[in-house]
């Protein structure tokens, strides 16, 4: 939250059977910025009236200082300071989109050009928790902030359950992981997914997909994407039964056709792809690595190619990451003046975003991108 405390949303008693009502846990507590809870547990009606698909919802903090809250198909924005709903939006089309089927959803990046207005892009889905359930192609986009917020209907490739979708600083979104077929849980899960699918908000409806490498590796229940501090993005995980198995188990209920994962992989994007990978700016140096949201500014050198264009410089923080949920997983473009057309030593004076809304307080990469290639981010605190 702006103020450093963390809100905390959802959960199980006892972790069994979430269509029981009595084992389930729909509120939301308040731990200080130690981690320390207050010891409240505050009843919340989207998670409760949405039982049994309440559990990992999808929270996004706005730049007013509320949040977007998604769970099922229901979607709200949510004041904490004054426990209130203060609207809610139609469903979203298609299937459930959070756990047991959980899609991707995912806070486009945030830049002054649009006053860091919100843009949300919910992806994936599935019917029903059974290793029979189709998933969901279809994606939604919504402003909730604006004032006639609807969801726009877009579709990846395929339909996929268990993706997850992790910012890149380009700007591109890559959704990575997942099956075809199942839910998440134990030996739920089949036709594992593949492909990369990279996804371009910039782009006209209908333009903004395009696919990446296939891997060979199924990354299935509790598999992970996270980028990595030189712009590639580590893939690993992946425990689809109970108990690990390093070999398939043929014709079992719970199904353990596919392994506990152990391998780890590295996706490079298309911006560190052949010729790119000379193109990055080289010897970055922060005027400092201690920064506050309050309009601030400070100082960046870095060394770029002949013929560079223009520059960004991207405001990353990775977010908390389970069952395909990136939280308060945000990317925010940086203001910024003194680029010179043409010179290859570059020396740009960085605006910070204007309030903890847009930045919450903790640990972010500071990347600095030119004519897409980012150069090696350097790790930073926004107190």
């Amino acid at each position: 939250m702006p103020d450093g405390t963390i809100f905390v949303a959802s959960g199980s008693l006892n972790g069994l059977d979430p269509t029981v009502q009595t084992n389930n846990n729909p509120t939301y507590e308040i731990l200080n910025n130690q981690g320390v809870t207050n010891g409240v547990s505050v009843p919340m009606d989207i998670l409760a009236v949405n039982q049994p698909y309440y559990m990992y919802p999808f929270i996004h903090l706005l730049n007013d200082g509320t949040l977007f809250v998604f769970v099922s198909k229901s979607s709200e924005i949510f004041d904490v300071a004054t426990n209130t709903t203060i609207k809610k939006f139609a469903d979203l089309p298609g299937d459930y989109r959070t756990y047991p089927n959980t899609g991707g959803s995912v806070l486009l990046p945030l830049s002054s050009a649009n006053n860091w207005a919100p843009d949300v892009v919910i992806c994936g889905g599935g019917a029903y928790q059974d290793i029979t359930s189709p998933t969901d192609p279809s994606c939604g986009r919504i402003q909730p902030l604006s004032a006639n917020a609807a969801w726009e209907m877009d579709s990846m490739p395929q339909g996929r359950g268990m993706v997850e979708g992790t910012l890149l600083p380009d700007g591109t979104v890559i959704f990575l992981n997942g099956c075809n077929q199942g839910a998440q849980g134990f030996g739920l899960a089949r036709n594992p997914t593949y492909q990369a699918l990279i996804y371009d908000s910039s782009q006209p409806l209908g333009q903004r997909w395009t696919t990446g490498a296939t891997s060979t590796i199924a990354r299935l229940y509790h598999s992970v994407a996270l980028l990595l501090l030189d712009g590639t993005v580590m893939v690993t995980g992946s425990n689809p039964v109970q108990m690990p198995v390093l070999t398939p188990v043929p014709n079992q209920v719970p199904s353990e056709d596919y392994v506990t994962e152990f391998r780890v992989e590295s996706y490079t994007p298309p911006y560190l792809q052949g010729a790119n990978a000379n193109k990055r700016p080289t010897n970055v140096v922060l005027g400092s690595k201690t920064l506050q949201a309050n309009g601030q500014t400070f100082s960046i050198r870095f060394d770029v190619v002949t013929g560079t264009q223009k520059c960004k410089i991207a405001l990353y923080h990775g977010g908390f990451v389970t069952h395909s949920l990136h939280m308060n997983h945000r990317m925010a473009y940086l203001d910024n003046t003194g680029f010179v057309s043409g010179g290859t030593a570059q020396g740009l004076t960085v605006t910070m975003p204007p309030n903890r809304n847009v930045a919450p307080p903790g640990p972010y990469v500071i990347y600095v991108v030119c004519d897409g290639v980012p150069a090696v981010g350097q790790f930073v605190s926004v107190s």
